[in-house]
C-alpha cells in the first residue's frame, strides 16, 4: 500500500465510512484506517432510523442538518446501489413517534410545536394524530396509545448493509482500504500529517478524526477538542412476523426480512457493554404497550451498543486553525446523517474549510480550552 494520500480517514465505521467514500467519489486519494474489531463499533449496534422529527430542538442549525441528510438519503442508496449492487433497505415511508397516555401526547405535542416555530423557513411539517387514524396508519396499536406524532421526512434502512456498501463504493472507486490499523503514532503539521498504524506510515495533507470514541484521545494530537462520553443502549430483536408495520417509530421497527427491533434505552454507564434485565424489560414493556400483538413473539437476539454523545448530544464537527487540513466529524446519528456526511460534508473537507455555518458545531460552544 503506497504511503502518501490525498486524504487519511480515521475510522471505519458509518460516519468514516461515508466521509471517506465522499472524498474518494470527489476525486482525492483516500486511505481509510479501521481499527478493527476491538474498537466499540457503534455502527454495528445502531438501530437503523433515518431519523428527523426528534432532532434539533433548542439547536435549529442540527434540525436543518438533520433534514438535510434525509433529503440526501435517496440520491446516496441509489448512487451506492447502483456502484455495488448492495441495496441499504431505505424506506422513507415517514415516521411516528407513539404516546402512551395523554400525558405524553400533550408534551409530544408542545415538543413538535416548539421544533416547528425553530425550523423557520425550513417549514417542518407534522401532524399529531389521534384515534381512529393513528389505528389505522399503525396496525395493532394497542389501548394505552394516545396517539403519536408524525412527519413525512422519517425512515429507515439497515445499518450493516450500508455499512457494507460505503465500504464497497469507497475501495470500488479506488479508496485504500486498511484493517486492524489503530493509529499507534501521529505528527501534526499545517498541512502534512504523518501516521503510524498496521506497523506501516502514512502521510498525506489532509486528516479526518472520524474514530468515535476514539477521537477524545486523537483530537488534541491534531489541535482539535472531542469532548465525547458513551452513552449505553440496548436493542431486542424479535423473531421475523408478517410485514405489518408500514413506517417505523421512534422504538419500533420492522426489518425488511420481518424481524422487529426494539430499543431507544440511555445508559450513562461509562464503557460498559453489557446488557441487564432492568432495561431489557423496560424496552419490551413499551413494545407490548404501544403494540400487544409483539407480547406473541420470540426473543432471538440482543445487544448493546455505545453511542458517541457530546455534552449537549449534538454533533461535534471542528477543522484546526492550529494544523490547518486537520479535521474531526463526532456524532451518534451515523445512519441518519449518513447522506449530509457523504454529500456535504465530505465536499467541504476537500475543499478545505468548513462552511460558515458549521460554526455552530464547533467544540467551541462548550466554553472548553481548545488548540483548534
Amino acid at each position: 500500500m503506497k504511503a502518501h494520500h490525498d486524504c487519511i480517514v480515521i475510522g471505519g465505521g458509518l460516519v468514516g465510512a461515508a466521509i471517506a467514500y465522499g472524498l474518494q467519489r470527489g476525486g482525492l486519494a483516500t486511505l481509510l484506517l479501521d481499527e478493527g474489531d476491538i474498537a466499540y463499533r457503534a455502527s454495528r449496534g445502531n438501530f437503523g432510523l433515518v431519523w428527523v422529527q426528534s432532532k434539533g430542538l433548542g439547536a435549529p442549525h442540527y434540525q436543518r442538518w438533520t433534514r438535510g441528510s434525509a433529503e440526501e438519503w435517496p440520491r446516496l442508496a441509489e448512487e451506492l446501489r447502483s456502484a455495488t449492487g448492495i441495496g441499504t433497505g431505505l424506506h422513507q415511508p415517514g415516521g411516528v413517534h407513539i404516546c402512551l397516555g395523554e400525558e405524553e401526547f400533550e408534551k409530544r405535542g408542545e415538543y413538535m410545536a416548539r421544533l416547528q416555530r425553530e425550523a423557520g423557513n425550513l417549514a417542518l411539517e407534522y401532524r399529531m394524530i389521534r384515534g381512529a387514524e393513528a389505528r389505522d396508519m399503525l396496525p395493532g396499536l394497542g389501548p394505552d396509545v394516545a396517539g403519536v406524532s408524525w412527519t413525512p421526512y422519517d425512515g429507515h434502512a439497515s445499518p450493516l448493509y450500508l455499512l457494507r456498501a460505503l465500504h464497497a463504493g469507497f475501495t470500488g472507486a479506488g479508496g485504500a482500504y486498511l484493517p486492524n490499523a489503530g493509529v499507534t503514532e501521529a505528527q501534526a503539521a499545517p498541512n502534512d500529517f504523518r501516521v503510524e498504524a498496521a506497523g506501516q506510515s502514512f502521510r498525506s495533507p489532509k486528516i479526518v478524526l472520524a474514530a468515535g470514541l476514539g477521537n477524545a484521545a486523537l483530537a488534541p494530537l491534531f489541535g482539535l477538542d472531542a469532548p465525547v462520553r458513551p452513552q449505553r443502549g440496548q436493542i431486542l430483536v424479535t423473531e421475523r412476523a408478517q410485514q405489518v408495520l408500514p413506517m417505523p417509530t421512534t422504538t419500533v421497527r420492522q426489518t425488511e426480512e420481518g424481524s422487529l427491533m426494539l430499543g431507544d434505552s440511555k445508559e450513562e454507564v461509562g464503557f460498559n457493554l453489557g446488557q441487564t434485565p432492568d432495561a431489557m424489560k423496560t424496552i419490551a414493556n413499551r413494545a407490548v404497550r404501544s403494540f400487544p400483538w409483539i407480547a406473541d413473539l420470540n426473543i432471538v437476539r440482543a445487544w448493546s451498543a455505545l453511542r458517541v454523545m457530546a455534552p449537549d448530544g449534538l454533533p461535534i464537527y471542528d477543522q484546526s486553525a492550529r494544523f490547518p487540513g486537520a479535521f474531526t466529524a463526532n456524532c451518534h446519528s451515523g445512519v441518519t446523517l449518513a447522506g449530509t456526511h457523504a454529500n456535504r460534508l465530505a465536499p467541504m473537507i476537500a475543499a478545505g474549510e468548513l462552511e460558515p455555518d458549521m460554526a455552530p458545531f464547533s467544540a467551541r460552544r462548550f466554553d472548553v480550552r481548545t488548540a483548534a
